[in-house]
C-alpha cells in the first residue's frame, strides 16, 4: 500500500485502489500523553480513542509514504508531528541496537520508501535542521530509503501530484 499523510487538504488525482491519502488536517488528534498504555495495557493500540488509531495501522502497513507537512522551527508542523508522536504504537516497549544505537523493536512495520514533502522554511539553516531530524527518525520509522523535498508552499500540491503520478506509473 502508498500512503500519502498531509497537514492540508490536497486535490490530487488518484486512480489506484492502493494509495491512500489521510488529511490529517480535518481529523481529531489528540497529544501522546505519555502513558505508554499502547505497550502495556493494550499492547500495539493507543488507549486514547480518537482518529489516530485509524491512522497509525496505515503507516504500519505502506510500503510507500509521502508526507507533506509545513515546517515549524526546524521539525514537522503540529498536527504532523502529533500524529507521528502517536504512531509509537507500532513500536514495542523492546530495544534493538541498529548501526551502533539503540532503537525500539518495530512491530509487523513494512520497510518503507519515503518521501517528506517540506514546506514554508526560513531559512537553509532550517532546511538543514530538518533534514537532520527526518535523517534520525528514519530508523524508527522503518525508512529503506527516504528523500527529502522543499518547496514553496504555492509549489506543494504540483509537487505532491507529481509525485502520486510517478507511483501510478511503477
Amino acid at each position: 500500500m502508498k500512503l500519502i499523510l498531509s497537514d492540508r487538504p490536497l486535490a490530487l488525482p488518484m486512480q489506484n485502489e492502493s494509495i491512500r491519502f489521510v488529511d490529517l488536517s480535518q481529523l481529531k488528534i489528540a497529544n501522546c500523553v505519555g502513558c505508554f498504555g499502547c505497550w502495556t495495557k493494550t499492547p500495539g493500540r493507543c488507549v486514547i480513542r480518537d482518529d489516530a488509531v485509524k491512522v497509525y495501522p496505515l503507516i504500519a502497513q505502506s510500503e510507500t509514504v509521502l508526507y507533506v507537512s509545513r515546517i515549524r522551527y526546524g521539525g514537522y508542523d503540529t498536527v504532523m508531528k502529533t500524529m507521528i508522536e502517536r504512531a509509537i504504537p507500532v513500536q514495542q516497549a523492546f530495544i534493538r541496537v541498529l548501526d551502533g544505537e539503540t532503537h525500539h523493536v518495530q512491530r509487523a512495520v513494512a520497510p518503507k520508501k519515503a518521501t517528506i514533502l517540506a514546506y514554508g522554511s526560513t531559512s537553509p539553516e532550517e532546511e538543514k535542521l530538518f533534514c537532520r531530524l527526518v535523517e534520525r527518525n528514519a530508523k524508527n520509522m522503518n525508512f529503506a530509503d527516504y528523500r527529502v523535498l522543499f518547496a514553496r508552499e504555492d509549489e506543494v500540491e504540483a509537487l505532491a501530484q507529481k509525485e502520486v503520478e510517478a507511483w501510478q506509473r511503477s
